[in-house]
């Protein structure tokens, strides 16, 4: 009973405090991703780990990765507010067009086949819209705090270890505590960077492909794609839906949808089916219906921010439950194979 009030006041918190987490969580993610991205640019950089530089060189070079990361993150959300955003919000004001045509085709669909299609059921591309942009915007306000977190994030981080140090516990807890924050900022900035390049990859194809074949709004299109893929399995879905639904009541033959749908679905199985899995799903080792469950939750929660954070958070989840003997159950539930880390390997 009392494991059961504590989560629904756990549940209730996280509800409430939505206004708090939300832009920490960005922070995190922007934090990890700036640290992931540093980490790759420290590789192909001199004095990796030998002793032939000297502290203050070593300490240039880390800088100066981590600059480089600012600079790409930071690159990518100029061409972002130079290009697409622009042509998001002419896609936004062209949603009532779309209605009207949406709703045009669905009658032809109706009189084609002979079934009888209830209006009401059909999408409100405005009314969807204008959901999405409302919780961007309210995601967009919050991004002055977003970066005071990432500051002082990246303030704290050297210190962060000597803190944990400083805290009086036994050699077996504090070696297990180590583990459990190394395991998780290990497998965080891996997923994290692996998923982005993914995500990446695909939305530039995207683009390529949409670009080539001739439909409206490809960069569009492809930054959509590029985000949707962060959210697991509806996110795929969606990322291939929206462009094909569009190509279809946009276009006036039925080569441009085809085209678009062999495009996408293609790029889907390529990178979602085949890459995403060999470089993320065997790190993580987590099931795809405890992903959907913790998707559905999460999104419930939070709404679109929750979908986008639920892998991360379920990735916590998942290893810190394995290092202790009470809760390693819950560890099993989340794997998919049923094997997961051994809680005595970091003692």
């Amino acid at each position: 009973m009392h494991n059961i009030v504590f989560f629904i006041g756990l549940i209730f918190i996280l509800w409430i405090g939505h206004s708090i987490f939300i832009p920490l969580l960005f922070a995190t993610f922007l934090w990890y991703l700036l640290n992931a991205i540093a980490t790759y640019y420290r590789r192909i950089m001199p004095c990796k780990k030998s002793d032939s530089c000297n502290i203050y060189l070593k300490r240039f070079y880390n800088i100066t990765s981590i600059i480089l990361s600012f600079a790409t993150v930071g690159g990518v959300i100029y061409l972002f507010a130079t290009q697409v955003r622009p042509m998001l919000s002419e896609l936004y004001n062209a949603t009532p067009i779309l209605q009207q045509k949406l709703l045009m085709f669905s009658e032809y669909i109706a009189k084609l086949t002979g079934i009888t299609i209830n209006m009401n059921l059909i999408p409100n591309l405005p009314q969807i819209a204008g959901y999405v942009g409302s919780s961007l915007a309210g995601i967009a306000t919050s991004t002055g705090m977003v970066l005071i977190y990432l500051i002082f994030m990246f303030v704290e981080q050297s210190s962060f270890s000597k803190k944990i140090d400083a805290i009086q516990l036994t050699k077996i807890k504090s070696k297990k505590l180590h583990f459990i924050l190394n395991s998780i900022d290990e497998n965080m900035k891996k997923y994290l960077f692996t998923k982005t390049f993914i995500s990446a990859a695909t939305g530039l194809c995207a683009y390529i492909a949409l670009h080539i074949i001739g439909l409206e709004y490809a960069s569009v299109w492809a930054f959509i794609i590029f985000i949707l893929n962060y959210i697991p399995t509806i996110g795929s879905i969606l990322a291939c839906a929206l462009p094909i639904l569009y190509a279809l009541i946009s276009g006036d033959t039925w080569h441009l949808p085809v085209f678009t749908a062999i495009s996408l679905i293609g790029l889907e199985i390529i990178f979602g089916n085949i890459l995403d899995p060999k470089l993320t799903g065997k790190t993580l080792n987590i099931s795809t219906l405890a992903i959907l469950i913790n998707l559905v939750f999460w999104g419930m929660i939070w709404g679109l921010a929750g979908m986008f954070f639920s892998v991360p958070i379920l990735v916590a989840v998942y290893i810190t439950t394995a290092q202790f003997s009470s809760t390693r159950w819950i560890a099993t539930l989340l794997s998919t194979d049923g094997k997961i880390p051994d809680e005595t390997q970091n003692d």
